[in-house]
């Protein structure tokens, strides 16, 4: 089962998760609830270790080669991220209610046959502190590790980080089509399942837009900063684009990137360096996947999306998913505690959070990746080179 891809997978959890939902005895809906209860709890332990495991040695890493160049680099990633989450905030404010139907996934508590299913009972995992603590020791973990270029505890962060990863590559993925099947034949059994399904199409269709629109403006940004055509550029990124369609992973399309950055002209110094680490730091077209599906979950469930409350989430987000994008489904898996403590995400809406996110993963990470280039374009530019013809 683990050889077919994890979109796959979901897809076939999904239709699996319908059809138990609309033919099976309740019974055996309320045995895949107890099983998403016990998941969702262990998810509730393990995202505290997931936040410090990627977010402190990321820091520490960013922080260990310090330099004019890697301040610019990291804050222009930065800036990028965080544009682009602003930008899918007022394009999803504008679209969404549009598209979706505000409070149409509110559950009517006074018709019981439209009610969830419970589980037959519940283990309680509690985390060993909280999402707010884990990001402060992260930070000044990650931080501690810049400053004093710390050894022994770097190497401990690294080998926490790979545990970590071990724990989503071989737990938490693997068992997630397995939750999202559970969560599907309860909202099909809810009468929920056609709501759902359009979600996914809208939303999807939304977010691709938003891809194109934000890496025309980076490369019209880059290309007109570098002093080259724009849509030239843009268009030798293709490759990478599509490879990281294919691989779902920004650091394994690194190879493709770097050739096709340096093929647009930039110095090959400036290209060794930025691509990796823009690999591992800019995530715009995760932001954009991450701000939209969560607006359009929180709008379904009938509660409140503000500039006020989703902009604090973004300028975390920039920061969160900072070494994610190594592992499967990193970025929304970082995400998780932001999601629960900052808009009040309980494990269901966690739920179909993942599942909305990880069905176009790999899209994110082709806008990702190809949004590199145009980075490498400015700080080349910036470093004092010209476009090699």
């Amino acid at each position: 089962m683990r050889k077919i891809g994890l979109l796959p997978r979901l897809i076939i959890a999904i239709i699996a998760g319908i059809i138990i939902g609309s033919i099976a005895p309740v019974w055996v809906v309320r045995l895949l609830a107890t099983f998403n209860g016990i998941f969702g709890n262990f998810l509730g332990f393990a995202i505290p270790l997931i936040i410090i495991g990627f977010v402190a040695p990321g820091i520490g890493d960013l922080g260990s080669g310090a330099g004019r160049l890697l301040a610019i680099t990291a804050g222009i990633a930065y800036l990028s991220t965080v544009v682009a989450g602003v930008t899918a905030f007022f394009a999803s404010s504008a679209v969404l209610p549009m598209i979706l139907t505000p409070g149409s996934l509110t559950i009517n508590a006074e018709n019981p046959e439209e009610a969830l299913v419970a589980g037959f009972f519940s283990v309680d995992m509690p985390p060993i502190f909280g999402v707010m603590t884990a990001l402060l020791i992260a930070f000044t973990i990650g931080i501690g590790i810049a400053v004093i270029n710390g050894d022994t505890i770097k190497k401990f962060m690294n080998e926490f980080q790979q545990i970590i990863e071990k724990l989503i590559i071989n737990i938490i993925i693997p068992l997630l089509p397995f939750h999202i099947l559970g969560i599907f034949a309860n909202m099909t059994h809810a009468g929920q399942v056609a709501t759902i399904m359009s979600v996914f199409a809208k939303v999807f269709a939304m977010i691709i837009v938003l891809h194109i629109i934000i890496l025309a403006v980076q490369y019209l940004i880059g290309g007109s900063f570098a002093g080259g055509n724009p849509f030239r550029l843009l268009k030798n990124m293709i490759p990478a684009y599509f490879t990281a369609i294919g691989t779902q992973s920004s650091a394994a399309t690194i190879p493709v990137t770097l050739e096709q950055t340096k093929k647009n002209g930039v110095s090959d110094g400036v290209a060794d360096f930025v691509i990796p680490l823009c690999a591992t730091i800019h995530l715009s077209g995760s932001t954009i996947t991450l701000v939209s599906c969560s607006m359009a979950v929180m709008l379904l469930n009938g509660k409140m999306v503000n500039l006020g409350s989703m902009f604090p989430f973004i300028l975390m987000l920039g920061i969160t998913m900072v070494a994610a994008p190594g592992v499967p489904g990193g970025a929304v898996m970082a995400a998780l505690g932001l999601l629960e403590s900052m808009l009040g995400f309980d494990q269901n809406l966690l739920a179909l959070m993942i599942a909305l996110y990880l069905a176009q993963d790999s899209f994110g990470t082709a806008c990702n990746v190809t949004g590199d280039g145009a980075i490498a374009l400015m700080v080349n530019r910036i470093s004092g080179y010209k476009l090699k013809s």
